[in-house]
């Protein structure tokens, strides 16, 4: 599995963590999520699967959280990992990121999690907008 970003130090514990994330096109845009702390940035929707949770299970969770929209026909295109600090958590982490597509359907509502944003962008655009360099990376190759 691709890695992206640092490599992991030697001396360093790294919690596992499985993760969510959507890419969500519609009429040339994509759905981006903007969080605002600890550190702003846009990002793909999604996030961590919680302990015995299904993957797609997490996968809508997190995008409706997130965004507040609805999901529908999600397909996984491919995976990665990355070692990085999780300030939020106050851990350290090797994150496997888990990239699906899907359909967004529609608004319930603005997003639940505190701090995000939901943006449509150009999906040309999203590719330099994505702070994390895997998720621009598998949105780079969707549109190619």
């Amino acid at each position: 599995m691709r890695r992206y970003g640092e490599p992991p130090e030697k001396h360093r514990r790294y919690a596992f963590r499985a993760g969510v994330y959507a890419i969500l096109p519609l009429n040339g845009s994509l759905l981006l999520t903007h969080q605002a702390e600890p550190t702003p940035e846009f990002q793909l929707p999604g996030g961590g699967i919680d302990p015995g949770e299904h993957p797609l299970t997490a996968l809508h969770r997190e995008v409706f959280e997130e965004t507040g929209y609805r999901i529908t026909a999600p397909r996984r295109i491919g995976a990665f990992r990355r070692f990085t600090y999780m300030p939020e958590y106050d851990k350290w982490a090797e994150k496997i990121c888990a990239i699906y597509v899907a359909r967004p359907i529609r608004p319930h509502g603005p997003p639940r999690e505190p701090g995000h944003t939901a943006i449509w962008t150009p999906a040309d655009l999203a590719v330099d907008l994505l702070a994390e360099t895997g998720s621009a990376d598998l949105v780079a190759r969707l549109l190619r």
